[in-house]
């Protein structure tokens, strides 16, 4: 009788699995591989096991609670009068439901108005708005530990914990940071910018916790689906439940891995590590949820070893659907795994916080959530970016206000080059780390596909693939900004330049960046990679140029090569003309340009012969344009005594050895100038002369103009470059000093114009460009 149960028993379980095999129907199918949080693991029990179901199984597919959706009629301000009770966290723990409900739209609103003045990172707060609430409300921060990833959603969190009446200064010069900061309050126990730390940090700082004997020990790390496709967070959950260490991780999955999501690229425009659509229906199903209900009556008919085997199947199949976002990839790394949940029920949200704040174990938990970037605000959830970084714009609509009839941009031109290159050579591809719009990758992908490949946010992994790509005879190009590339160093070194493979890093967003701040500025790319044999190292100083550079790489097949550039605008011919002494009536297009000779610089303006003290301005990049408005106030004064030549490198690696030797004969004073950290251009530029000899006599003074051996902080790039000591009044001044003409040099610093403190306005950043320009009375020579 017992053997026949037995097979009863075995007949229901190949019913529950069949379909995997193309036994039952997929109605039937779902049964097994249900999608409500889980309550036992293969590690034994839940940490929410024995407690009350019902809170705990999300429905995303009813009606969110989560508050009044935003209509087009809710564009105008409106009082806030529960976020205007609210200062910190410890505000929100006598508060209703109803009134939480309230509070995260009133927040949502408040974020929206505030971001729609400065600028910022919008729809990921929009997104995360419940979940910030109810993360504050059942947590004691900050004793208790958050900690955002990327933490460019942190603006409710913000709002939160006291620092509210600081938006109108946020991502500005001497405001409010961008990112979490922990010198900006204690609340920010972790500072971010980067992606796929936040584990990492908050586990080590449970083992902190528990090292000091502390009386709580709840740290929690808020990472989205983007941020958790690099390998650092994978790394860190591997070594949380090898310690078996006490964590809480919400993955927040919004579907938004690169941006803009839905870029053409070889794997069609799913972004890496994304889930498919038809995976996340199925995911969030209600039937789906309640045939997991009805396996799990079953289950619990069948003799206790045969329930086990249903677990596993159940496991099983919530891998095989949900793929790297499913319970089986988190529960092997030795996770307990809880979801999904949707992330704007916050009526939802909390009773599963309270549960998991209030366990006993000390097992890892991974809570799943499910929420949409721009939730509430129409305008962010019809754009291809979700509006997930804007600059200032009009709340009722959503158009942000730039610049008109402003030159391309260097992203733009670059790639627009690319392209014309991919034209005439199939071998020509494009890689970006999940940065298709920020590095002009999205243009190239709509041309060339297939030949366009977004590998999530895994910089390391880029730029080996290159190297293998290159194995092969492909000419890959791989545009990273220059403060992700730090990431994939080693790579650079061990994959790229050691086995001399011709990889093309195209470097955005060099030297200063603006609003951004620290986390974000590309200082360090030329001190990091001029340490490097075997390697070009490129920087443009306009936008021909830029062209001319892409070519040059795209020529350089024995070693890899860099081009960096800076993020803004081009200059236009009109301005190039009065420059660089160009004869343009237009500027050219990519096919128009030609290579450069490798290591060969150039002369912009040259010293006349009859002045008495002669000094070279040697620029890389684009800080060429201060060196010729230094030399235009030099020049100023028709009885000076100095005269000034500007010369452009073009390159670090290999420098100019012929042109610097001229310049260190023929001049008193040599300047170098670039957009980077000490250890860059300079340096190399005064080893040169050391080594050579050519300082041995004394007679020539040289001067290393450098970004300052700090970080810069948020504000706008002429007044971080203000700052910076690296404008034409700063150059100039230098120049004077060097010449022991200190008095010259503070009249003409007191005289010049200051960057303005704040936030650049529309206006001023559509006339920045052309205040820079605006030299008619300027006749540049040519060597």
């Amino acid at each position: 009788m017992s053997s026949m149960r037995l097979t009863v028993a075995a007949c229901v379980l190949l019913a529950l699995v069949g379909n995997i095999q193309g036994f039952l129907p997929a109605s039937l199918h779902a049964a097994s591989f249900a999608t409500s949080p889980r309550l036992f693991s293969k590690h034994g029990p839940s940490p929410l096991a024995g407690r009350s179901l019902a809170p705990l199984l999300a429905d995303t597919t009813r009606q969110r609670s989560a508050g009044p959706r935003m209509q087009a009629s809710d564009y105008v301000p409106k009082p806030k009068p529960v976020l205007d009770t609210v200062n910190f966290p410890s505000d929100l723990k006598s508060l209703s439901m109803a009134q939480l409900k309230q509070l995260s739209y009133e927040l949502r609103w408040e974020v929206i108005e505030s971001v729609s003045k400065t600028g910022g990172h919008l729809s990921s707060s929009l997104g995360v708005t419940e979940l910030t609430v109810a993360l504050h409300y059942v947590f004691d921060a900050p004793v208790d530990k958050i900690v955002w990833d990327v933490a460019h959603q942190c603006y409710p969190h913000k709002m939160l914990t006291g620092r509210r009446s600081r938006f109108p200064t946020l991502r500005q010069w001497n405001g409010m940071s961008g990112f979490t900061k922990r010198k900006e309050s204690e609340f920010d126990c972790f500072g971010a910018g980067h992606s796929s730390t936040s584990i990492s940090a908050a586990l080590g700082m449970s083992v902190g916790k528990d090292l000091t004997n502390q009386r709580s020990n709840n740290c929690i790390a808020v990472i989205g689906d983007g941020a958790i496709t690099g390998g650092m967070a994978y790394e860190a959950m591997n070594c949380a439940g090898y310690l078996n260490q006490r964590l809480i991780v919400i993955l927040n999955e919004n579907g938004q891995v690169s941006l803009p999501t839905g870029t053409p690229s070889a794997a069609g425009v799913v972004p890496a590590g994304a889930l498919s659509s038809s995976t996340a229906q199925l995911l969030s199903s209600r039937p789906f949820q309640d045939a997991r209900e009805v396996a799990k009556t079953i289950s619990g008919l069948l003799p206790q070893d045969l329930q086990k085997v249903t677990r596993k199947i159940d496991e099983f199949g919530r891998g095989f659907f949900s793929g790297e976002e499913g319970a089986v990839l988190f529960e092997e790394l030795g996770f307990y795994y809880v979801g999904p949940v949707d992330g704007h029920d916050i009526e939802n949200l909390i009773p599963i916080l309270e549960n998991l704040r209030d366990s006993p174990s000390n097992k890892p938990v991974l809570l799943h959530v499910k929420t949409e970037k721009g939730f509430g605000y129409p305008p962010a959830l019809k754009a291809s970016d979700k509006m997930h970084g804007v600059g200032v714009f009009d709340v009722s609509t959503g158009v942000q206000k730039k610049p008109k009839n402003a030159p391309p941009t260097f992203t733009s031109i670059f790639a627009a080059t690319l392209c014309s290159l991919a034209r005439e050579d199939p071998t020509v591809v494009g890689i970006t780390a999940a940065m298709p719009g920020g590095t002009g990758l999205d243009q190239f992908g709509k041309f060339f596909p297939k030949r366009t490949f977004d590998v999530g946010i895994a910089e390391q992994h880029a730029v080996t693939f290159a190297a293998g790509m290159a194995v092969e005879g492909l000419k890959p190009f791989c545009a990273i900004y220059s403060t992700f590339l730090q990431r994939g160093y080693d790579q650079v070194v061990h994959d790229a330049v050691i086995q001399r493979l011709p990889v093309r890093l195209m470097i955005d967003r060099a030297g200063l960046v603006g609003n951004d701040g620290p986390t974000h500025h590309g200082c360090f790319d030329l001190a990091y990679l001029g340490t490097l044999p075997d390697i070009v190292i490129m920087a443009p100083a306009d936008e021909i140029e830029l062209m001319r550079m892409i070519k040059t790489s795209y020529m350089i097949d024995d070693k890899p090569s860099a081009v960096r550039y800076p993020r803004g605008n081009g200059y236009g011919a009109e301005a190039l003309n009065k420059l660089f002494g160009y004869d343009l009536t237009e500027v050219p297009k990519p096919e128009q340009v030609s290579p450069l000779p490798v290591g060969v610089g150039r002369i912009i303006r040259k010293a006349p012969k009859d002045k008495k003290h002669k000094v070279a301005i040697l620029s890389l990049g684009t800080r060429l344009v201060e060196a010729v408005k230094a030399q235009r106030m030099l020049a100023s004064d028709p009885d000076s005594d100095i005269g000034v030549t500007v010369a452009d490198a073009r390159f670090m690696k290999p420098l100019d050895e012929d042109l610097i030797r001229k310049l260190a004969a023929e001049h008193d004073v040599l300047i170098t100038v670039e957009e980077g950290a000490i250890g860059g251009f300079g340096e190399h530029v005064l080893h040169f002369l050391a080594m050579g000899g050519l300082l041995d006599q004394g007679s020539l003074k040289v001067r290393p103009m450098v970004i300052p051996d700090q970080f810069v902080e948020a504000g706008g790039q002429n007044q971080q470059y203000e700052y910076a000591g690296l404008q034409a009044k700063h150059i100039a001044a230098t120049v004077l000093r060097t010449l022991q003409r200190d008095g010259q040099a503070l009249e003409l610093l007191a005289s010049a114009p200051t960057a303005a403190a704040g936030a650049p306005t529309v206006d001023e950043r559509a006339n920045r460009r052309m205040s820079n320009l605006e030299l008619d009375s300027m006749h540049p020579h040519r060597a």
